[in-house]
């Protein structure tokens, strides 16, 4: 999905920054796009997406944060100097896990997130040609 979205941006750039209509063309369709960009849909989800880029930023350093402490409260533990190894090792492997998990759901978040701004955005184009 995301290469489509891709491809499709790249075309509708190329064709503004390509285009032999000139100057006035470049206007009709920058007017067309800030019609759509404004409306209250599209608005309503980049506001959703921002809001979300904020609070998972704030959600991976404390899983980063959480993490580094297992690996040193293990590796600062009881036991022999190959006891503590192991225990950091085996933490260290299990807040790699976290992170990964951490991650794994910011993207899918993420990419969520962005379907649905693109969807409005489609949509509000769609009522502005009709």
């Amino acid at each position: 999905m995301r290469g489509k979205a891709g491809l499709v941006i790249g075309i509708a750039v190329g064709y503004v920054l390509g285009s032999r209509a000139g100057k006035e063309r470049y206007e009709q369709i920058k007017t067309q796009w800030m019609k759509v960009w404004n409306t209250e849909p599209v608005q309503d989800q980049v506001a959703k997406v921002s809001e979300f880029a904020k609070s998972s930023a704030m959600a991976l350093p404390s899983t980063l944060w959480d993490s580094a402490v297992k690996v040193s409260k293990a590796a600062a533990g009881k036991g022999t100097p190959g006891q503590r190894v192991d225990a950091a090792v085996k933490a260290s492997k299990a807040a790699a896990d976290d992170l990964d998990r951490a991650a794994d759901e910011t993207t899918a978040a993420a990419t969520k997130a962005a379907e649905k701004a693109k969807k409005a955005a489609d949509e509000a184009r769609e009522r502005s040609e009709a």
